[in-house]
This record gives C-alpha cells, sequence and structure tokens, in this order.
C-alpha cells in the first residue's frame, strides 16, 4: 500500500531482530537446529518448558546431548531405568519429521511436538502445551465412561432417539431387556397418537417429568411406565433422551395394598390435614361415614378436629382420641381415632382409623349396671343375713303375743279384755309386718309368681298413691302402653315399687315446694325382651353426688325419724329378684326419672306347701313339737291340744329323739335354730333312724332367709312356715300335712 513515504529495505542487521522478537512473542516453544542438530536459536518459552535441562538450553549444543541430559536427570518418565535403550528410540525417530508427536513430562505436563526440516538440512521444533486439553480429555472420558456405566448398570430403560424419525442412537441394557432391539422408538408406543402427545408435552418446556403412559415391551405385552425425558442436540439434529421406569411390579404392589385396605375390616382413611379433603376412604369408612369429601363433616362440634389437629401436629401421632362424630346416618356417635402425620406430596397428610364405640360403651355400661347390680346383691345379702337373725329373734316373742292374743279373743266375752286383746293383737300384728317387710326385701325370689297386665298393676298403684294423701295441686298420671304382653311376676311386690316410687316423688315435691306432675309411663322395651316403665316428676330431683346412693339400704335424704331408707332399697330389690333392673337419672322438666324393666319371663321356686283350711276339724292326733323357745312351744302346744290333738314338747333334740323311741307319732314339728342339736341334725337323725316319719315332719321357725336355713329347707322338701304363726295358720298348717298323709295312705 502507498503511503505517500517512501520506504527502504532493512538491513540484516534489523531484519535478525524482528525475527527474533516474533520468535519471543508465540506461545508456544520454538527452537531451530542446524544441519549438524546443533541449536541455532529458541525462545524462552522453549526453555521454561524443559526446567530440567533450561541451563544446557544454548545455541551450539546438539540435539542429542539434550535429549539425552533430559533422560539422565529424569524428565521423561518412560526413560527412567532404561535410558540408552529409550535413547535408540528416540534418535532413530528422524524419520517421524514433519509429524506431530506427544511428549510427556514427568512433572505432568504433555506437549505436541512438531519436527519440520529446512531446506539447508537442519529441522524446526515447535511444542505446544497440550496439558489442560488432555486432562480435560481424560476427564471427560472418565465422566463418559462413569455415564455408561451408570447407564449400563441401572435397571432403568434409557432411549436416545432421533426426534424427526424417532430413530435409535442409543439404548440402555434397561432399555433392551424391557423392548428388544428395535431399530425405532416409534414401535415402542401402542399409536402413534401416545407418541405424538408425548413429544406435544415435551416440545413445551424441552422436559417432562413423571410422565404416566403405556408401551408394549419386547413380548408384546403392555405395560405402564413413568417417563423422564428431555430434548438435545446431538450431531446438529435434534434428539430425544426418555428414562422410563416400568411399574407393573409397583402397580400390583398397590393393587395389593389397596385390596388389603379395603377388605381390612377397620375404617381407614388418608385426608390432607390443613384442608381435610379425603385422599382414601375403605369401605368400612364409607360404610361408617358414608361418602364424604372433606374429613371436617365427621365432627359433631367442629372444634373438636381443631383440638386433635393440635395434639396430633404436637405429637406426630395420636391413640384412640376419644370424640362425638356423625355417622353416615347423619346420626351422633362417640368413636376413637388413632393417627399418624406424614407428609406426602409436600403436604401434612393424616392416616387414620376410627373405631365406632358405641358397642364398647354399651357393654361398658352394662357391666357398671351388672357392678351395681352385684354391689346392691352383695349388700343386700349381707342384709338378708341381719334380717334372717333378727327376725328370728323378734318372730319368738310375736308368736307368743300374736298367739296369745288370737287367744284370748276366741275364749273372752268381756268387751273390754276383747277390746285390750284386740290393741295387743293389732300391736302385735303389726309388728309381724315390719318382720315381713325386712324379709321380703332379703328374699332371694318372688313369692307368688304369675301372669300379670302391667298396666293393670299401674293403674291400681296410681289410685291408691291418689288417695294416699297427695296435695291437692298434685297430679298423678299415666299413659299405658296399649296391647302390652302380661309379664311374669307377683303382682302384690310390683304394685308395692310403683306405690313407692310415686309417694317418695309426692314427699320430695311437698318438701321443696317444687313440682306438680307425676306421670307413670309404659311401653315396649327397645333393647331386650320384656316391658319399662317410667316414673317420672318435675320435682327437686337427686343430686349427682348421691345419686348411685339412692338404692343403698338405710340411706336417706329425710331428717331423722321421717324416713327409714328401706323404701328404694326395698324396691330394688323386688326388681332385682323379677330378673329386671331400675336406674335413676334427670327427668325431662329437672326431676328425678325412675326406669324400671321388667322381663316377660321370670325363674320361680318351687312354690311351700299350701295350707289347707281345716282349722274346723278336730284330730286325737299325737304330735311332737320340739321348740328351744319354751313360751313358742307351750303356745303351739295349747294351740294344737284346744284342737283335740294329743301333744308332746320338748326343748331339745336329743331328749326329743329318745322319746321318738318309745313312741309313735302321727307329726313331728321342729323349730330350725336350736342350741345343741339344730333342725338340720335332727331331720337327719329322722332320715336314718326313722325314715317312714320323714313325710311326717314339718318346721315352723322365724329364719327361712338364712342362707343355710334356705339350703336345707329346698333339699329336704318339708312342709314350713313362718313365724310369727298364728292358731288358725297352726291349725291349717298341720290339718294339711295330716291330710295328705291320709291321702297317701289310702
Amino acid at each position: 500500500m502507498n503511503t505517500g513515504k517512501s520506504s527502504r529495505p532493512m538491513d540484516h542487521a534489523q531484519t535478525a531482530e524482528l525475527l527474533v522478537d516474533a520468535i519471543e512473542a508465540l506461545t508456544e516453544g520454538m527452537a531451530v537446529y542446524d544441519a549438524d542438530n546443533r541449536l541455532v536459536t529458541c525462545n524462552q518459552r522453549y526453555r521454561d518448558m524443559f526446567p530440567m535441562i533450561a541451563d544446557l538450553i544454548k545455541p551450539g549444543v546438539s540435539w542429542d546431548d539434550l535429549l539425552r541430559a533430559g533422560a539422565e536427570r529424569g524428565q521423561y518418565p518412560t526413560a527412567v531405568g532404561r535410558v540408552e535403550d529409550w535413547l535408540r528410540e528416540r534418535l532413530a525417530h528422524h524419520s517421524l519429521f514433519d509429524q506431530n508427536l506427544e511428549v510427556e513430562l514427568s512433572n505432568g505436563s504433555v506437549y505436541e511436538v512438531q519436527f519440520s526440516t529446512t531446506r539447508q538440512g537442519g529441522f524446526v521444533v515447535t511444542n505446544t502445551d497440550i496439558t489442560e486439553r488432555r486432562e480435560a480429555e481424560t476427564a471427560a472420558r472418565e465422566q463418559e465412561n462413569i455415564l455408561r456405566t451408570v447407564l449400563d448398570t441401572s435397571p432403568i430403560a434409557v432411549v436416545m432417539a432421533r426426534l424427526k424419525d424417532g430413530r435409535i442412537v442409543y439404548r440402555s441394557p434397561g432399555a433392551t431387556a424391557m423392548f428388544g432391539d428395535r431399530q425405532t422408538a416409534l414401535d415402542h408406543y401402542e399409536s402413534q397418537k401416545d407418541r405424538d402427545n408425548y413429544i406435544s408435552a415435551l416440545s413445551e418446556t424441552g422436559s417432562v417429568d413423571e410422565y404416566r403412559i403405556t408401551l408394549i415391551k419386547a413380548d408384546g405385552q403392555r405395560c405402564a411406565v413413568t417417563s423422564w425425558g428431555r430434548l438435545i442436540e446431538f450431531e446438529g439434529e435434534t434428539h430425544v433422551v426418555t428414562a422410563m421406569m416400568d411399574l407393573s411390579e409397583r402397580q400390583a404392589q398397590e393393587e395389593l395394598i389397596r385390596r388389603v385396605l379395603e377388605a381390612c375390616p377397620t375404617p381407614i382413611q388418608m385426608t390432607k390435614a390443613e384442608t381435610g379433603e379425603v385422599l382414601f376412604t375403605s369401605p368400612e369408612t364409607q360404610s361408617l361415614f358414608g361418602m364424604i369429601d372433606k374429613a371436617k363433616q365427621f365432627y359433631a362440634n367442629p372444634k373438636t378436629r381443631e383440638d386433635y389437629l393440635k395434639l396430633l401436629r404436637l405429637n406426630g401421632s395420636v391413640s384412640e382420641f376419644k370424640a362425638e362424630y356423625i355417622n353416615a346416618r347423619g346420626e351422633r356417635f362417640w368413636g376413637a381415632v388413632s393417627a399418624r402425620l406424614i407428609p406426602y406430596n409436600g403436604e401434612e397428610v393424616i392416616v387414620s382409623h376410627t373405631r365406632d364405640l358405641t358397642e364398647q360403651l354399651r357393654i361398658e355400661a352394662e357391666l357398671s349396671q351388672k357392678q351395681d347390680q352385684l354391689y346392691q346383691n352383695e349388700k343386700m345379702s349381707a342384709m338378708g343375713e341381719l334380717l334372717a337373725g333378727v327376725a328370728h329373734e323378734l318372730n319368738n316373742p310375736l308368736s307368743v303375743v300374736v298367739g296369745h292374743a288370737l287367744m284370748l279373743r276366741e275364749d273372752c266375752t268381756d268387751p273390754e279384755i276383747l277390746r285390750q286383746a284386740d290393741k295387743i293383737s293389732g300391736a302385735a300384728e303389726r309388728c309381724a309386718k315390719i318382720v315381713k317387710t325386712f324379709l321380703t326385701m332379703a328374699r332371694q325370689r318372688p313369692v307368688k309368681v304369675q301372669r300379670m297386665d302391667i298396666n293393670e298393676v299401674v293403674q291400681i298403684a296410681v289410685d291408691v298413691a291418689r288417695h294416699s294423701g297427695a296435695e291437692p295441686a298434685q297430679t298423678i298420671d299415666c299413659q299405658l302402653a296399649p296391647g302390652l304382653e302380661p309379664i311374669c311376676a307377683d303382682p302384690d311386690q310390683i304394685t308395692q315399687v310403683f306405690i313407692n316410687l310415686i309417694l317418695n316423688a309426692e314427699h320430695a315435691m311437698r318438701e321443696s315446694g317444687k313440682g306438680t306432675k307425676i306421670l307413670v309411663t309404659t311401653q315396649p322395651a327397645t333393647a331386650a325382651s320384656g316391658i319399662e316403665i317410667l316414673v317420672e316428676d318435675d320435682g327437686p330431683g337427686i343430686p349427682d353426688d348421691i345419686r348411685g346412693r339412692v338404692f343403698e339400704p338405710f340411706f336417706t335424704t329425710r331428717d331423722i325419724g321421717d324416713g327409714t331408707g328401706i323404701g328404694l332399697a326395698l324396691c330394688h330389690r323386688i326388681v332385682q329378684t323379677h330378673n329386671g333392673w331400675i336406674t335413676v337419672s334427670t327427668g325431662p322438666d329437672g326431676g328425678a326419672a325412675f326406669k324400671i324393666f321388667l322381663p316377660f319371663e321370670v325363674e320361680q321356686e318351687a312354690e311351700p306347701h299350701t295350707l289347707a283350711s281345716k282349722s274346723g276339724e278336730c284330730s286325737s292326733a299325737r304330735i311332737l313339737i320340739v321348740d328351744d323357745e319354751e313360751d313358742v312351744a307351750d303356745l303351739n302346744a295349747e294351740i294344737l291340744a284346744r284342737s283335740g290333738y294329743e301333744v308332746d314338747v320338748f326343748d331339745q333334740c336329743d331328749t326329743a329323739l329318745e322319746n321318738l323311741r318309745h313312741h309313735d307319732y302321727a307329726l313331728i314339728i321342729s323349730d330350725l335354730n336350736m342350741p345343741g342339736i339344730d333342725g338340720r341334725g335332727f331331720f337327719e337323725i329322722i332320715s336314718k333312724e326313722f325314715p317312714h316319719m320323714i313325710e311326717r315332719t314339718g318346721f315352723v321357725t322365724g329364719d327361712t332367709m338364712g342362707r343355710s336355713s334356705q339350703t336345707f329347707l329346698a333339699e329336704a322338701g318339708c312342709p314350713y312356715i313362718e313365724k310369727p304363726v298364728s292358731p288358725k295358720e297352726l291349725r291349717a298348717f298341720v290339718a294339711d300335712i295330716l291330710s295328705k298323709q291320709e291321702q297317701a295312705g289310702s
């Protein structure tokens, strides 16, 4: 280019200087050797590349000497220990001029060396540092080997195919095992549409994750897979790399788990903690709660779920969390939930099962009722033993008082004496009635069981209560269910129960000044075979702290002298002996509500021998009386003697037995509880020595409620009557036994 300035050629010195500058500016190491293989010149980069022989690299040094020095100084790792052999190999490489070689030094550097010959017979050496490139290539090869090893050993099928035609350029062993040696990925799909949908999803962002699709395996079987796909550029074309996982086994496991959960007999559900959204419910859950999409609908009180969730988040689990729920029929019920809080798809999820407590609570209530009954039975049994002793001690003197009073009335004609005898008789009979009340309460079974109309009994009790002095402002009504089946019960005892309950309610309302209504209702029992009777009032009710004690004997809330504590205990005993139950609660109007259940059938004990009324008949039969109470024995002897019987009286069994061995008697009448040989021992001796007298033996006793007495009388099967005994009853008792003997003899 003409610049307008004159130029002149450089001299040799300038040219040489320029050439030296150019060589020094090179990034490669460069050296020039002459025809004798001696160094003419080199740049500093050339010297730096060979630090172990840098001190020898000077103009005039021969190529062979530099090569030997490098080998001897350990510059070349392949020459260590074999310098001469290595030199011979290298010196023979002059034929490699005009070619590229790679040289590795012991310091790890790798150079690409190019030898170029000159026209004067020398050569030029150019060294390019390729250490980093070699390291990168090595690393790439290692990564490739690792990747290939991973792909070759992974069970996941990986396929790389061209986008435009599906031509497969790579498949992992897992893909080969799944799909065989197919040449195109199109053969993996059931239809072209399936692949088009996959490619369409892939093209939106260049990748897809967990793409579910059904493919065709090498054996022609369909299989569900989940895929991860990427679009990549390779050799100038777009390829699809897809990793696939066979879900067949997983689906089979999931199906097994689902079947197990669906067959599980307990309600299991899976719900989102935050929203309550139902993710899974077993058939048992659906049966219990119905088809509900929100767990919040389970709860009768929505706040309950907040407390439940708070506890669950605090501990991560709950066990037997009790709450009130709503079932599929919209009914409330108590249930217990056990649950675990787990992470699922980035959310808190509750896995739980619910246990319906309805049956358990029913059983617990029934057991509690049974325990209460057992507790009451134990107390009543103990009281029965006590009352049996009391009755025995009272009945003997009462028998004397009642008997002599009645005999006095039979013998006397003086009006004043008769009036006094009536008072004595009335007072004695009143005492006897109290004793019989105690015995009734201690009795283990109803006295007289017969088929009866419960409505009729309730009506009688209401009528009696209405005329027993109820306040004018108080109303006593009854609502009787029509068509009730008759029950088997003792009507007198059951009537007494209702009268006691009504009078108790009337008394409570009168004393408290609260309440005016008493209602007695009959209805069929809902849970058992029998009838329910409710006695409800709107009075003051019974406080919670004493409600459990109202059926205890001698427990009363009335003032001293105003109540005995016997009434409700007697009601409980009578109902219990009829195989029923009685409970008390707060009524709908705040008063007391007594509920009584009576079954249709009740076990009957063998009825005692009935007494034929033959008091007017006289006999000359000889009778043996044994009683340790002299007054009672003399009274009974006098009563029978007036009827024409010949009577022998003894206060001890051994003397009576001695007399029995020498005389013949038509009848033996004995007490039970006596010192020495008692009534049981006396009967056993009679059974052995005088078996013909077993049918001629009867007992008059005031102890029919003691356990030992009850057992003996049931085993012996002999007739008996309870003290106190009136003259009429004693005559009828004796006449009945003698009449049966005559009938048996004829």
